[in-house]
C-alpha cells in the first residue's frame, strides 16, 4: 500500500453524511435542555456529521414520528390553499431540524414520503395535481430557508424529489414507495423540478433516489428535459467491489445522457448479506458489530477515490435495526459502527485528498493533508468471517523533507474504540510501516510535522 502525501487529489469529499439526525427529545430542543443522558447530540456532532438527509423520519418518535417531514404531513389537506401558511404544519418538523442545527449537520431534505410497508398506501400515490404538490414544496423550501411563516434562514441547498419509485418494479408486490406507473413519474419529476429550479436557482434540486433499477433509470435520464442538479441512488450490500462497479455504471449512465455536471451521490447504503431468512439475521447482526464498521469504513475508503461525490449511511435513526452507530439508549451506547465517522472525519477537516493506492487484498485506504498536518484512514475487510489477520506493508511518500514527524496511531477493532494505542516518531520523507490487522481492524494514523 502507498500514500503519496505530495499529490494532491482535489477535496475530501463528505463520504461520512447519514441519513437522519441527532436522537433528541423534542421538548429538550425548544427548553435548550439537552442533558447528554437524554439524547446524542453530542456524539453526533462529535462525528462531524457533515449532512443528514432526512426520510423515513416520520417512523420515529424522537423526530415527531407522522408530523415530520413528509409532504402529505405537513400539509395534510391538499385541497387546501398552498399560499395560506395556516395550512401547513411545522411544528415537529422545525423542532427536528433545529435539532440537526444544534449538530451543525446541514439537512438534505427529501420531498415526499416514507416508505409504506402497510397493507394501505396513504403517502405514495401519485398527487392529483403534479404542479399544486411542487408549489407546496415551493412553500417548504421557503419555511426553511428564507423565513416564509414564521420560519428560519437555514443553510439547506439540496432537496430531492422522491424516493425509490423504481422499487418492485413490475413486481405482483405492490410497490410501497410510488403506487403510478413509470411516465407518471417522469411527468411528475419534469414538473416539479422546472418548478422548484425556477423559484430557487441557486438550490440543488435532484432525485429520484432509485433503489438500483437500471433499467428504470436509463427509461427516467433517457427522457428527462427538467433540471438534475444530482442524481440520487442506492446500493446494498456485501461487497465494496459492487459499490465501486454501481458508482462508475452510475456516472457513465449520467455522462451518457449529458448529466455530466449532475452530482452522482449514494445516499443509502450499509452491509447487506442477505434480504430474507438467516441471512437477514446474520446482516443485522454485523451492522452492530465490528464487520459493518470495517465495512462503512472500507466504503468510504473506496468511494472517496470513485466518482460518488457523497455517502449518506442508512440509518442513524435512533431504535432501527439498519443503525449500526447508535444502540437502542442512544446515550453513552456507541455502536462499532459509530466510530469510523468521527475517524473519517479527521480526513474531512484536513480537505485536501492525497494519492492513497491499496494494493493488498483486503486492504482498503485513503488519505488526506493539510496546515502542516495529515491523516490516514485504513482497514482490511473480507467479507469471510475465516479471514486470518495480514501484515499490511504502507509505505509514505512525501512527509516532509527531512523534518521530524509525528504519528499517533488510533485503533478501532475488538477491544479498542478509536482509542490512540501508541505515538512514535520518524525523520525523512519516506517512511515504510508494517500494520498487523486481524480482520475488520481499522486505523487512523494523524502525522504532524514537529
Amino acid at each position: 500500500m502507498k500514500v503519496d502525501f505530495r499529490s494532491a487529489l482535489g477535496k475530501v469529499k463528505p463520504m461520512h453524511a447519514t441519513n437522519n439526525g441527532p436522537a433528541v427529545s423534542l421538548s429538550d430542543v425548544e427548553t435548550g435542555n439537552l442533558h447528554p443522558f437524554t439524547s446524542n447530540l453530542y456524539e453526533f456532532k462529535n462525528a462531524g456529521i457533515p449532512y443528514a438527509r432526512v426520510h423515513d423520519s416520520s417512523f420515529c418518535s424522537r423526530y415527531g414520528m407522522e408530523h415530520t417531514v413528509d409532504v402529505a404531513y405537513i400539509f395534510p389537506d391538499f385541497g387546501a390553499d398552498p399560499t395560506d401558511p395556516d395550512n401547513y404544519d411545522f411544528a415537529c418538523t422545525d423542532n427536528y431540524l433545529a435539532a440537526c442545527a444544534l449538530a451543525e449537520t446541514e439537512v438534505f431534505y427529501r420531498l415526499g414520503h416514507r416508505i409504506e410497508h402497510e397493507v394501505k398506501k396513504y403517502g405514495t400515490h401519485p398527487p392529483k395535481d403534479f404542479h399544486k404538490w411542487a408549489v407546496i414544496c415551493e412553500h417548504i423550501i421557503r419555511h426553511y430557508t428564507e423565513g416564509w411563516a414564521n420560519g428560519f434562514h437555514y443553510k439547506m441547498e439540496y432537496w430531492e424529489i422522491w424516493n425509490e419509485p423504481d422499487l418492485r418494479w413490475k413486481s405482483p408486490v405492490p410497490c410501497p414507495t410510488w403506487q403510478g406507473t413509470i411516465e407518471q413519474f417522469c411527468e411528475f419529476y419534469h414538473v416539479a423540478a422546472t418548478h422548484l429550479k425556477k423559484c430557487f436557482p441557486h438550490l440543488k434540486i435532484g432525485g429520484p433516489s432509485l433503489s438500483g433499477n437500471y433499467v428504470w433509470a436509463e427509461i427516467f435520464l433517457s427522457q428527462l428535459k427538467a433540471p438534475l442538479d444530482f442524481f440520487s441512488w442506492h446500493c446494498y450490500g456485501h461487497s465494496i467491489d459492487k459499490i465501486r462497479q454501481w458508482s462508475a455504471n452510475t456516472r457513465a449512465l449520467l455522462d451518457k445522457y449529458g448529466f455530466t455536471e449532475a452530482e452522482s451521490i449514494l445516499n443509502e447504503w450499509n452491509y447487506v448479506q442477505g434480504w430474507h431468512g438467516d441471512d437477514r439475521v446474520y446482516t443485522h447482526e454485523q451492522i452492530f458489530g465490528l464487520k459493518g464498521a470495517s465495512f462503512t469504513a472500507a466504503a468510504m475508503c473506496a468511494c472517496q477515490y470513485s466518482s460518488v461525490d457523497m455517502l449518506m449511511y442508512y440509518d442513524a435513526r435512533p431504535f432501527t435495526l439498519w443503525n449500526g452507530m447508535f444502540g437502542r439508549i442512544a446515550v453513552g451506547n456507541l455502536l462499532k459502527g459509530y466510530y469510523p465517522f468521527p475517524m473519517f472525519n479527521e480526513l474531512y477537516k484536513l480537505g485536501t485528498a492525497v494519492e492513497a493506492t491499496a494494493t493488498e487484498e483486503g486492504a482498503y485506504l485513503c488519505a488526506a493533508k493539510g496546515n502542516g498536518e495529515a491523516a490516514i484512514l485504513m482497514t482490511h475487510f473480507n467479507n469471510e468471517d475465516s479471514t486470518q489477520e495480514k501484515t499490511f506493508t504502507l509505505e509514505l511518500d512525501g512527509l516532509g523533507d527531512g523534518q521530524e514527524t509525528e504519528i499517533e496511531f488510533y485503533l478501532l477493532d475488538k477491544t479498542h474504540d478509536n482509542e490512540l494505542v501508541r505515538t512514535e516518531t520518524y525523520r525523512g520523507d519516506h517512511l515504510t510501516l508494517a500494520l498487523t490487522c486481524p480482520n475488520f481492524t481499522c486505523y487512523l494514523l494523524k502525522l504532524k510535522e514537529k
